[in-house]
């Protein structure tokens, strides 16, 4: 049997390829499914998937979280796992970003995590299980490289996040943990970066190559693991050895 059979995933940002390897990870471990997203993509993606369940939304709209928990419950039951996963890139340094602009990076990278999380907490603790998994990145421990300012900022704050969350619900049988990625091989790489941005990039990743989505799939099923219950309030880097500590 799988090791998550008959637990609910919900995968948000699960249209792009990191949302959809998680999600096909998570699937493959025996969960029922519950992919998140702006309608554009969310019905191919939920094609991919036998018997995943699609919802279409804002996450920056008011009750947004609210709103997906009771729609999910009604079909699945309580969740499970929550794999944070939705965000965008910012390239745009200080003096370039405007307010607009770090309200919008941080409100779905930040504020949408924690509204979710919050949402969800409860039903994991009167069950006294669940995993919440983060996706942060390699810009929270450096600053950027190629990143801009509200990116890099928003994925500082998801790892403390991480952290607070892990602190709060260790007691309950939750697991909080977070995954930062560099340069997984999706349209913020391949169409994001120039051609000479990212044959530099390749020179100082050790491994000399991209990060490829399954790879990512592979380190959430990993943590949504009944046998990962003792790993909780970590961030694993997932960057080829550009950054080891």
């Amino acid at each position: 049997m799988s090791e998550l059979a008959g637990r609910t995933a919900l995968v948000t940002g699960a249209a792009g390829p990191m949302g959809a390897a998680a999600a096909r990870a998570l699937a493959d471990a025996g969960c029922r499914v519950v992919l998140v997203d702006l309608p554009s993509r969310l019905e191919a993606a939920a094609l991919e998937i036998e018997g995943a369940l699609p919802i279409a939304a804002d996450l920056m709209a008011d009750g947004a979280a609210e709103s997906i928990a009771a729609q999910a419950a009604a079909v699945h039951g309580p969740i499970d796992v929550l794999v944070n996963n939705a965000g965008v890139l910012s390239n745009a340094k200080s003096q370039e970003t405007d307010e607009a602009e770090w309200r919008r990076v941080l409100g779905i990278n930040l504020d949408a995590a924690f509204f979710l999380a919050r949402a969800l907490i409860p039903s994991m603790k009167q069950r006294r299980w669940g995993r919440i998994i983060n996706t942060s990145s390699l810009a929270a421990k450096t600053g950027g490289l190629t990143a801009g300012t509200a990116y890099a900022v928003s994925k500082g704050a998801l790892s403390s996040l991480t952290f607070s969350l892990a602190r709060e619900l260790a007691a309950h049988g939750i697991t909080v943990n977070a995954i930062a990625p560099a340069y997984v091989r999706t349209p913020m790489v391949t169409e994001g970066l120039s051609a000479e941005q990212r044959r530099q990039l390749l020179a100082t990743i050790p491994v000399g190559r991209f990060c490829e989505p399954e790879e990512f799939g592979h380190v959430v099923r990993f943590l949504a693991a009944p046998l990962a219950g003792f790993i909780t309030g970590e961030v694993i880097d997932l960057n080829g050895g550009l950054l080891m500590d």
